[in-house]
């Protein structure tokens, strides 16, 4: 079963994490000598070429333990010594690689993926705010035609509409009509579209303000079965964001275009390359300094993802007001680093209570402080008045009460109201 059903049935076993063993050396551990194979029946020794892609499946999303993959030699030696009988900790640690400089973003996603869309919606606040001390990229993804089968025998594209340039770049139809709606080469085109806005308006600065617009244009406006394709909508989407469409149609054929046979386009071969090495199976997924970040691809998620990707002491400021905010930190990006402000919560952006906050509880503590004293002194003086009665009650019944014992008591009792109003028995 797949990695995600393992970690599924450990976590409803009671497993606080799961630690995974390779029982296959990679090839180029095994040559080296760094791993060991046992060669079954004199038959040649097998290994993989490349360690095993631990990532969800999609359906990991019950799935709040913790996991790790293990290369087999470094397994080896762990199940050695559990054959021993011999107790075993591990450590199960993570941190993402840590700059005081820039922080480096990535997102890995298609025009038609709907996972991310309210994420797209959300982050050009804070690629703003994060401003020069962060640099995103934006990947599309799209599949090898070639690769994938989509030319015959001659050399002709079997792929239809799922491609472009004669079967060389693909998608799959988001829709799954391949008669009509939305087709895979127009997710192609859309692709292409995005990578030259990028290239043109994000590259250099890594904020990519006018990528961030159009996308959030485009979701709002044409992201539908009839205006997908719409040249109209796509062209008012960036006339709205601020974009030259002729800048963008000259990039889409300098780099190669989507009709020719022979010559393939620069800009998605970099996407296709860029997509191996990384390694990407989910989509969407998000890097934030190389390393994939888990979990839902919300607002939130980035934006705390790369706050942590700043050495300590070097973040900038928008990531001490609003990454630890604890409530709604794309809400606090958006008014500018500050917090927003619940029933159960009067904490200022920083965390700390505000000076006005503070006044407020030190003024009410001062006046139940003054309150409560004067009732203590009330009471106090009632328990003695109370005391003496009690005393000169006892002295009146059980001592004969002369003239100057009369004169002591009623120096003791002097004060008292009830007594000198003759009310005391």
């Amino acid at each position: 079963c797949s990695f995600v059903q393992k970690a599924r049935n450990a976590q409803k076993a009671g497993a606080a994490g799961v630690v995974f063993a390779d029982d296959m050396c990679t090839c180029e551990d095994l040559e080296n000598g760094t791993c060991h194979e046992e060669a079954q029946n004199d038959m040649e020794m097998d290994c993989e070429e490349r360690e095993p892609i631990m990532a969800d499946d999609g359906s990991g999303a019950d799935v709040t333990i913790p996991s790790l993959l293990l290369y087999k030699q470094d397994a080896d030696d762990i199940k050695k010594e559990l054959l021993q009988n011999h107790m075993v900790r591990l450590e199960m640690a993570w941190s993402l690689p840590s700059t005081d400089t820039i922080v480096s973003y990535d997102l890995w996603t298609t025009p038609t993926e709907a996972l991310s869309k309210q994420f797209q919606k959300q982050f050009r606040a804070a690629a703003e705010a994060l401003g020069e001390h962060a640099h995103f990229t934006p990947h599309m993804y799209l599949y090898n035609g070639i690769d994938e089968g989509c030319r015959d025998a001659q050399d002709e594209d079997v792929c239809d509409s799922l491609c472009s340039s004669n079967g060389r770049y693909c998608s799959a139809d988001p829709d799954g009509d391949l008669d009509s709606g939305i087709s895979g080469f127009d997710v192609v085109r859309e692709s292409l579209r995005r990578d030259c806005i990028w290239r043109i308006y994000g590259f250099i600065n890594g904020v990519g303000e006018e990528w961030w617009k159009y996308v959030e244009n485009f979701l709002q406006h044409c992201d539908t079965v009839d205006n997908f394709a719409n040249l109209d909508c796509v062209t008012t989407a960036m006339a709205a964001a601020g974009i030259d469409p002729k800048e963008v149609a000259k990039c889409e054929t300098q780099s190669g275009g989507l009709d020719s046979k022979e010559v393939p386009n620069k800009l998605l071969d970099q996407s296709l390359k860029e997509k191996d090495q990384a390694g990407v199976v989910v989509l969407p997924t998000a890097y934030v300094n190389g390393i994939p970040l888990r979990g839902e691809l919300e607002f939130a998620t980035v934006f705390k993802g790369v706050c942590d990707g700043y050495a300590r002491g070097s973040e900038p400021k928008i990531c001490t007001q609003c990454a630890k905010c604890g409530i709604d930190e794309y809400t606090c990006v958006v008014q500018g680093g500050v917090c927003p402000v619940t029933a159960g919560t009067m904490a200022s952006a920083s965390g700390s209570v505000s000076t006005q906050t503070f006044a407020i509880s030190m003024g009410v503590m001062a006046v139940l402080f003054v309150l409560f004293l004067c009732v203590g002194l009330i009471c106090l003086k009632r328990h003695s008045m109370q005391m003496r009665r009690q005393v000169a009650g006892m002295m009146a019944k059980y001592k004969p009460i002369d003239a100057s014992a009369r004169e002591e008591m009623n120096g003791m009792m002097e004060g008292d109201e009830d007594y000198e109003q003759g009310n005391f028995t």
